[in-house]
């Protein structure tokens, strides 16, 4: 049976690979699959459950850290507005010129 500080140690290295992604949105999801992953079955007992939860982990695990790799290598250079600071985004608007700012056409 796996012990709680090995479960622990899997579910840091979730986040921490999950954090590797360039994209938010792939970022958020990893994070928050393993948070839901693992506080679904943080109650359960059975020794032969527990032992399949864990293997079927190790290999999410792997497929996270095999992505990220890949994410990291072929990732667009643009970041996304998630991703950019807010005073950056506001002193960018602040520089615009309200006239610029028309809809076209009118």
């Amino acid at each position: 049976m796996a012990r709680p500080a090995e479960i622990i140690s899997m579910y840091r290295s979730f986040l921490k690979h999950g954090a590797k992604f360039p994209n938010y949105n792939i970022r958020e999801y990893v994070r928050r699959k393993a948070m839901e992953g693992f506080r679904a079955h943080k109650g359960e007992t059975d020794e032969q459950t527990v032992s399949e939860l864990v293997q079927d982990a190790k290999t999410e695990l792997e497929v996270v850290k095999r992505q990220s790799m890949v994410y990291s290598l072929y990732a667009r250079q643009q970041k996304s507005i998630m991703d950019i600071p807010l005073e950056r985004v506001l002193k960018d608007q602040a520089e615009i010129p309200s006239a610029d700012l028309k809809a076209p056409g009118l």
